[in-house]
């Protein structure tokens, strides 16, 4: 018979698996769902006791609570620099991701804006910009609308808030070639 203690462990290394698996943030109802839990603060309970642990153990690995109630397994950003050499290939080539700069920097951005400013090439790359969950597209009167996802400012380390996150491009931007920024 499992005592509570065993039960705990076991819910613990189940969010431990979920959040690891992912990939990606996990809102509150995933987790809850992880879980088998109905109760929000129990598994707030758990990222907290989980968050601890990995940080008492020291490894590269951390939970971090993100904005709108969802949780994040991630390596420290300490580890970044150094694992770079094991990734097999970038996130993005050249082009998807100047599209994806150009959208960022002026979203809410209308789809034909981005045409008219990447090409007729851009269509392939919004197809895969959207696939990879980090620009959403909406259907409006006007057109479509395109704008950054919860994601993108989760995998970029960038507020979910689409001004603050154009403010923080347009500094790193600075500190790391403040000719471009200068010139406009």
């Amino acid at each position: 018979m499992m005592t509570v203690t065993d039960k705990r462990q076991v819910k613990l290394t189940e969010l431990e698996a979920a959040l690891y698996s992912a990939g990606h943030p996990l809102d509150m109802e995933e987790l809850m769902q992880a879980l088998g839990s109905r109760s929000e603060k129990m598994v707030l309970r758990f990222v907290d006791e989980l968050a601890k642990k990995l940080a008492a153990r020291g490894g590269a690995l951390e939970v971090k609570m993100l904005p709108e109630n969802r949780v994040v397994m991630q390596l420290k950003p300490e580890y970044g620099k150094m694992v770079r050499q094991f990734t097999n290939r970038p996130l993005l080539t050249v082009g998807p991701l100047k599209t994806l700069g150009y959208i960022v920097y002026n979203q809410p951005i209308e789809q034909a804006q981005v045409l008219n400013y990447r090409g007729v090439h851009v269509y392939t790359q919004l197809r895969l910009l959207e696939d990879m969950a980090l620009i959403s597209r909406e259907r409006t009167e006007r057109g479509v609308v395109i704008k950054t996802t919860p994601f993108f400012a989760d995998y970029f380390d960038l507020s979910p808030d689409p001004g603050k996150s154009r403010l923080q491009i347009i500094d790193l931007f600075s500190n790391l070639h403040p000719e471009l920024v200068a010139r406009g």
